[in-house]
């Protein structure tokens, strides 16, 4: 069993034309022997945003704290603390920090794909 707060993991920053503003975490993963999933956790700072992509595995998303943004079929729609969202494969999508505080979400994918 692991138990840690999110704050403690390893980060890893990502700050470019394509991510801004990003700090991720692998909370558990391949490291953890977790077989299935990989549950990560993401800050946006204020007017950051992770990359537009699309990729064959779903996502499941959990809204921890914040105001933000997910691209979703074209369109930009508004999430908060609380909110659950369900990307499937090959759905492009994209999250963006949409106030002034840090926005926070948890991330889990499956095992087996880059981690972060």
């Amino acid at each position: 069993m692991k138990i840690l707060n999110y704050t403690d993991a390893p980060s890893t920053t990502f700050d470019s034309e394509l991510a801004k503003g990003v700090t991720g975490r692998v909370v558990i993963g391949k490291e953890d022997e977790a077989h299935n999933f990989c549950m990560r956790v993401f800050t946006l700072e204020p007017g950051g945003f992770s990359p537009r992509h699309a990729h064959e595995w779903e996502h499941e998303i959990f809204i921890h704290s914040g105001k933000g943004q997910v691209f979703k079929n074209g369109e930009w729609a508004p999430v908060t603390s609380g909110t659950v969202v369900f990307i499937p494969g090959n759905e492009e999508h994209q999250f963006m920090n949409a106030g002034a505080e840090d926005f926070v979400f948890i991330c889990l994918i499956p095992s087996g794909v880059a981690e972060l």
